[in-house]
């Protein structure tokens, strides 16, 4: 009887449990090519090296040509701004998609390697931008009177008449909606010491499309995005058998 316990307590049987039932919930820091972001994911397992993942982005979309300029040259002014550009422009990506794990990680000091791909809905947010802008420039005084304006190449033919961006929350009830679809492909390589919790480094393409051009600058806009991305991913593990095991006990004790 005695060496039936030993045995039991030396093989942990619930050892395969952690490791082929465990769901994940991870956030990421994203660099992308054309701009920054944040993501938060759900990885829950259907089998041994497949989990099914929902996602969601919310990432700033700059536009290749943004050259960002300063006029403190002809104003005493800290405000920086982009010749051209008259909308900040955001995207908002909620998605589905499958994970493989290609090598797993046999060891806490080993590292595994994930491939996935997510699709699915893409919602710009397009905000307009103001400037100030110099009325009465003269060459030997500061000016006094400015106005508060959204760029005009007609009107704003000059950079020395930007005094800079006016408030960010000048435009806030000017915001409007663009819809269009995602797709995205990547790469993961986890390397977290601990079952418990997730560090993994990602990279990968991914590509939004948009009903129509989204007007970025004032001219050579977009209506699709190709960019390449790379993130730091954090999160802990999530063990969905245990969570159920306590679920029945408790139904059990309050039966």
């Amino acid at each position: 009887m005695i060496s039936h316990l030993c045995l039991f307590a030396q093989g942990e049987p619930e050892e395969p449990d952690k490791i082929f039932y465990k769901n994940e919930r991870t956030f990421a820091i994203l660099l992308n090519s054309n701009g920054l972001g944040i993501n938060y994911r759900y990885g829950k397992r259907v089998t041994a090296f497949r989990k099914i993942i929902y996602e969601g982005d919310f990432v700033n979309i700059k536009h290749p040509k943004e050259i960002k300029l300063n006029s403190g040259q002809y104003y005493f002014s800290t405000r920086s701004f982009v010749y051209g550009k008259i909308n900040q422009f955001y995207n908002l990506r909620i998605g589905i998609g499958l994970q493989d794990e290609m090598f797993p990680k046999f060891d806490r000091g080993g590292i595994s390697i994930r491939r996935y791909y997510a699709f699915g809905a893409a919602i710009g947010i397009k905000k307009p931008i103001y400037y100030l802008i110099n009325v009465d420039l003269n060459n030997d005084a500061i000016p006094e009177t400015q106005l508060v304006e959204k760029f005009s190449y007609d009107q704003h033919l000059q950079t020395a008449y930007i005094v800079g961006r006016a408030s960010y929350f000048k435009g806030i009830g000017e915001i409007s909606f663009v819809p269009g679809l995602y797709g995205k492909l990547g790469v993961m390589f986890e390397f977290g010491r601990l079952n418990e919790t997730v560090h993994a480094l990602d990279a990968g393409i991914m590509i939004d499309a948009f009903v129509r051009k989204i007007p970025i600058m004032a001219s050579h806009n977009d209506q699709i995005f190709l960019t390449l991305f790379a993130s730091y991913r954090f999160g802990k593990v999530i063990d969905a058998r245990f969570k159920m095991r306590k679920t029945e006990l408790d139904e059990i004790i309050t039966d």
